[in-house]
């Protein structure tokens, strides 16, 4: 008999940190991991052994860089050409290759003793699976639906690619929503909140990776974001970097050693520079101690606020374009926002808060929700009501969201015309009519870009769409009707049609040059099927070794502590257990089967001494 579904989750897919959470009964909760932490490292570990996910494999960054997986968000629905893949290559300790197929990026590392290479992808996939099983086993139900939150100013690729890791990960993407409007729900949402006047909302979103600025109007239950923009490479991660760069620098001067020959010693003072970051949110100096951190020599050295604010300072400036940037294109003053809401971690700087405070003239900052917890929570509410759980707190919801780029076509002399304008409300449907260019063209090969500038050469290239079969006629003649198209997930859609012959052409805009084609994620999906699987038996294996070595142990007590044994039988019991414990440490590897016979052999023989007695389909007891 099958288990009844469990509800749909939000999941807050983070560069640095994963957050998953449901909503049941209007009351929105938080998954807590094995680790009684309610955030999840977005870290995936390869060894000789297993795969590690979430804290298990962030341990593994000082140990095993070069074969553990951090940051995968940065890479998703890129190609390895970008410049921002480019820009990455040094800072990751781990190998980023190219891709045989369409250009795309790969990591390459060394797992279970085999190279193999993964799409960031498959990368992120992991941690959704790792998501999905702390959800089942809170809810003791499968988990098969979630709404998936991106960064704002995602692309169209990259939200591709977080439907593709959905996906693989066996989830139904219910929808993709945006990091900041989900925060702003759980704002909302959250009972001291709550209010029927309008209210202007600026979600000020930095985490471990990316950045966000967006600006919603909300009343009674219904958020209208105005706009959005952002950058999605700034945020923790970068301010790491920064402090590591300085501080192996510093060892340098000290030491006449060179840092950057060693990865593992360079991601080991990252670590205690994230530390030390953390520390200096609350205190005014951090001590960085690193033992033996290279060639045997210990490093210690004391950070300060002031110098650590210093190294960021145009990092954290530049979070106030985006401010003034968004306000500009909501057509909203300063004066005009009510609350000014914190999201992400890196929100915790002090300087961060400073600087966003003077922007408000001195306006108190909103920190009534959980920086670390609140897209989740809004995903999770999100959820509910996509399913049909529109419970009472929960009634009047509606998320009405916007484009985050500009879309067009590139036309004569490559220039770029807009159809879909940035901050367009979505779904959203426009059409605009072109012709040809040339006498009797048969057919019309159209770009589709996105981006801001006036040539498209300064724009990004999403897909190309051929209209072909058209009726010969004098140049500017045929009328060819294009329609843009964008779902709630911002995903574009677009269409040709000739309007005499009515003959059509479609493009389902997915960059191929940056995401996975449907045969690669079926592909993918059956391989992590298989390594699934492949796992189950292995856990299976390993309890049925752990039994076994339990029993030993057990046994072996049991026959040295009872008094009523003869010294006969307690010979032969403990040199069975001796027997048994010598054979498992040379068959660490052995089947499941041949474990579960050991121990039936050891259990016969003890039973067969009176050491223990069995109950009737529930395996043994012990005592005589």
């Amino acid at each position: 008999m099958t288990r009844p579904k469990g509800p749909a989750v939000g999941i807050d897919l983070g560069t640095m940190f994963s957050c998953i959470a449901v909503c049941q009964n209007g009351k929105v909760d938080l998954i807590a991991n094995s680790h009684s932490s309610r955030t999840t490292p977005s870290c995936v570990a390869f060894t000789d052994r297993e795969r590690l996910v979430g804290e298990p494999g962030e341990t593994q960054v000082g140990l095993d860089p070069e074969n553990t997986v951090f940051c995968a968000k940065r890479l998703m629905g890129r190609r390895y050409k970008d410049p921002s893949v480019q820009a990455e290559l040094k800072s990751f300790p781990f190998r980023i290759i190219e891709s045989s197929c369409g250009g795309k990026v790969k990591v390459q590392v060394m797992d279970k003793g085999l190279e193999k290479s993964f799409y960031p992808e498959e990368v992120s996939a992991m941690v959704l699976s790792r998501l999905k099983q702390l959800a089942e086993g809170y809810l003791g139900r499968p988990v098969t639906q979630a709404v998936i939150t991106v960064p704002a100013y995602f692309n169209d690729a990259q939200r591709q690619a977080t439907i593709d890791a959905g996906v693989i990960a066996g989830l139904e993407v219910l929808r993709l929503i945006n990091e900041p409007a989900a925060a702003a729900i759980a704002y909302g949402m959250n009972d001291g909140n709550k209010r029927t006047a309008k209210q202007n909302i600026l979600v000020f979103d930095l985490g471990g990776g990316t950045f966000d600025v967006s600006i919603l109007t909300s009343q009674g239950g219904v958020f209208e974001v105005l706009a959005t923009t952002g950058d999605t490479h700034l945020g923790g991660e970068d301010f790491d970097r920064r402090l590591t760069d300085h501080l192996a620098q510093e060892f340098q001067k000290q030491h006449k050693e060179d840092l950057g020959q060693s990865k593992k010693s360079m991601q080991r003072l990252k670590i205690a520079c994230e530390r030390a970051k953390r520390t200096l949110s609350t205190h005014t100096t951090a001590v960085v101690s690193v033992d033996s951190l290279y060639k045997g020599i210990d490093f210690q050295t004391n950070i300060s606020r002031a110098t650590f604010e210093d190294l960021c300072c145009d990092l954290f400036q530049a979070t106030l374009l985006h401010v003034n940037r968004a306000l500009e294109d909501a057509g909203l003053k300063k004066s005009n926002v009510d609350e000014v809401v914190l999201v992400g971690g890196s929100t915790r700087i002090p300087m961060i808060q400073r600087l966003l405070s003077q922007c408000f003239e001195g306006k108190a900052l909103c920190k009534s929700i959980n920086p670390d917890e609140a897209v989740a929570q809004g995903a999770a509410i999100q959820a509910a009501v996509l399913t049909g759980h529109r419970y009472e707190s929960l009634q009047n919801l509606l998320l009405l969201d916007v484009t985050p780029v500009s879309l067009g076509l590139e036309t004569v002399g490559g220039v770029m015309d807009v159809v879909v304008k940035r901050n367009s409300p979505i779904p959203t449907k426009e059409t605009r009519n072109f012709s040809t260019t040339e006498d009797n063209q048969t057919s019309l090969f159209l770009q589709v870009y996105e981006g801001e500038r006036t040539l498209t050469k300064h724009n990004r290239l999403l897909g190309t769409l051929t209209l072909s079969g058209l009726q010969p006629a004098p140049r500017c003649v045929p009328v060819i009707v294009v329609t843009f198209q964008v779902d709630h997930n911002n995903i574009l859609t677009v269409s040709a049609a000739e309007r005499s012959t009515g003959h059509t052409s479609q493009l389902t805009v997915t960059d191929t040059r940056g995401r996975l084609d449907q045969e690669e994620v079926e592909r993918i999906v059956r391989e992590e099927e298989a390594y699934q699987a492949q796992e189950k038996a292995e856990q299976e294996k390993q309890e049925a070794l752990n039994s076994l070595e339990s029993s030993t142990f057990q046994l072996k007590r049991v026959a040295v502590e009872e008094k009523s044994l003869d010294s006969r039988a307690k010979r032969r019991v403990l040199e069975l257990c001796e027997e048994t414990a010598a054979w498992m440490e040379g068959n660490r590897h052995a089947p499941k089967k041949e474990y579960e016979e050991r121990k039936r052999e050891l259990e016969d023989v003890c039973y067969s001494e009176k050491l223990i007695r069995r109950r009737p389909g529930s395996g043994s007891r012990m005592g005589p």
